[in-house]
């Protein structure tokens, strides 16, 4: 038997695999991979049965009414990102909250839809003319200046038009109808009536100006802010 002849050496070292170990980068980054999904899937899954207790209206809420504890009652919802919008029942209740527009029974408590009672005053206003039926305990209106026609500065300070009158203007927005006091107890078309009103303090000085001015006061009233 004839043995077969050595292969020919070219240089070339033959190089053995081995399998991965422990401080392979490789490996740990995928150990990691794998242990961050199981965290997240696991953080999900908690996530989605998690709830938080937040306050809804015991009752239907009116603009200008005071929101305390007596007034509210506690629910359970899902945790979501647009929860902190809303009066949260595991919070401190702020005291001194009144309602500035209506809230259904049942309805959650939207922090927007609240006052400070400590930063509003009361002011009592003349309305010639009479006012919409829509005007009463509990709804909110916006309020304007309409001063008399000819020359003359509007409240604030600002001149009128180039035409010799003033345009009307803007005092105040949201203001909530606490009482209206009408002429024999009926809405009319001409007379004076009553309006006693909650102002936000920042607005105070121009309402108060706008008394003292040439011209009438009107309320117009806000659209879906009364039931």
């Amino acid at each position: 038997m004839i043995d077969a002849p050595p292969a020919p050496n070219d240089g070339r070292v033959a190089v053995r695999l081995r399998p991965p170990g422990w401080r392979d980068p490789r490996l740990l980054a995928g150990i990691v991979l794998v242990a961050i999904s199981v965290a997240l899937g696991s953080w999900l899954v908690a996530s989605a049965g998690r709830t938080v207790p937040v306050f809804v209206a015991d009752g239907a809420l009116t603009p200008g009414e005071p929101v305390t504890r007596a007034a509210l009652r506690v629910v359970d919802v899902r945790m979501s990102a647009g929860l902190d919008r809303y009066l949260r029942a595991d919070e401190e209740l702020p005291s001194g909250l009144v309602a500035q527009r209506v809230v259904a029974d049942g309805e959650l408590v939207s922090r927007s839809g609240l006052g400070d009672r400590s930063t509003m005053r009361s002011v009592t206003l003349p309305i010639s003319g009479g006012v919409s039926e829509r005007i009463r305990p509990g709804a909110v209106a916006d309020l304007w200046f309409v001063p008399d026609g000819g020359p003359g500065a509007a409240p604030g300070g600002t001149r009128g038009t180039s035409s010799g009158g003033s345009e009307p203007d803007t005092l105040a927005e949201d203001v909530v109808i606490e009482q209206v006091e009408v002429p024999d107890g009926a809405l009319v078309v001409a007379g004076t009536t009553t309006l006693h009103v909650l102002v936000e303090q920042d607005a105070l000085p121009r309402v108060l100006g706008a008394l003292a001015e040439p011209g009438s006061l009107a309320v117009v009233p806000v659209g879906g802010a009364v039931r």
